[in-house]
């Protein structure tokens, strides 16, 4: 596959990083198919590879990761989509079981799946307290935030709001929060390995239904993504482009942890 642009997701393992190829989003046209495959030949494409790495001009990708790009779509946006766009759907619906009318916290909103997660309820109905930072509050409200709260206004640990579903994508709430707050909840990120041990020690010795997963790329969820993004019902917010030649100052970006959206790299010349 010619790589056109692809987005960066940093996955951590115990004492080191259990990915040691860096990437896994990527969009692009397919140039070579492999042998019993028929599907993509010549076709642009978007998709996944968590834990194969996709900081490359070509890759090799599995035809089972890859979704066809709508038309009128660009490289840039589709390749934000895959990873954070998955998980802000399966952890909506595959495993939040979210319905329409239903309220959602979706703390960490205005980053890369906080913000995919904010539209993706808003057009399936359901009523989103969103929690960001003071500055991204205008920001959060546009994409369909029904209210807002402020971390550095408010302390979220003793917000008192209740809702159906209590989504983490941030990873700092503590278990009592996701008790206090919601009938169930799903934990996406986590700020430190301690503090990702605690909640699910806790979870595992209480009833409250908390679960905590890793996306998984298939045609399906891929197929969803792009027909939401075809027809306007979400748009990948892009704070900044790097070129391949930046790639060490696009992660130093992304490490400082308050990125708006995503941040694409890119293999045009």
């Amino acid at each position: 596959m010619s790589k056109k642009q692809i987005t960066f997701f940093r996955s951590s393992g115990l004492f080191k990083p259990k990915n040691k190829v860096l990437g896994a989003d990527f969009s692009g046209i397919v140039q070579e198919l492999g042998p019993d495959i028929t599907n993509f030949n010549g076709n642009r494409v978007f998709g996944e590879m968590l834990g194969e790495g996709a900081f490359a001009q070509y890759t090799c990708a599995p035809e089972h990761v890859c979704g066809l790009m709508p038309e009128g779509t660009t490289y840039n946006d589709m390749a934000c989509a895959p990873l954070a766009g998955l998980t802000a759907l399966q952890s909506l619906f595959t495993y939040g079981k979210l319905k329409k009318g239903e309220t959602v916290l979706i703390n960490g909103s205005s980053g890369g799946v906080g913000h995919f997660a904010v539209q993706i309820a808003k057009v399936y109905g359901a009523h989103i307290t969103a929690i960001c930072s003071n500055k991204n509050i205008d920001f959060v409200k546009s994409i369909g935030a029904d209210k807002v709260v402020a971390y550095d206004k408010v302390n979220i640990h003793q917000h008192n709001g209740k809702y159906d579903l209590v989504l983490d994508t941030n990873g700092n709430l503590k278990f009592s929060d996701y008790k206090r707050m919601g009938k169930r909840g799903i934990m996406v990120g986590f700020t430190t390995m301690k503090h990702m041990f605690s909640v699910l020690i806790n979870a595992g010795f209480s009833k409250f239904p908390l679960t905590q997963f890793t996306a998984k790329a298939n045609y399906n969820d891929l197929n969803t993504l792009a027909n939401l993004i075809e027809k306007g019902g979400i748009k990948p917010h892009i704070e900044k482009t790097y070129s391949y030649s930046q790639i060490p100052e696009a992660i130093k970006y992304i490490e400082s942890m308050r990125t708006r959206g995503k941040v694409v790299m890119t293999w045009e010349k």
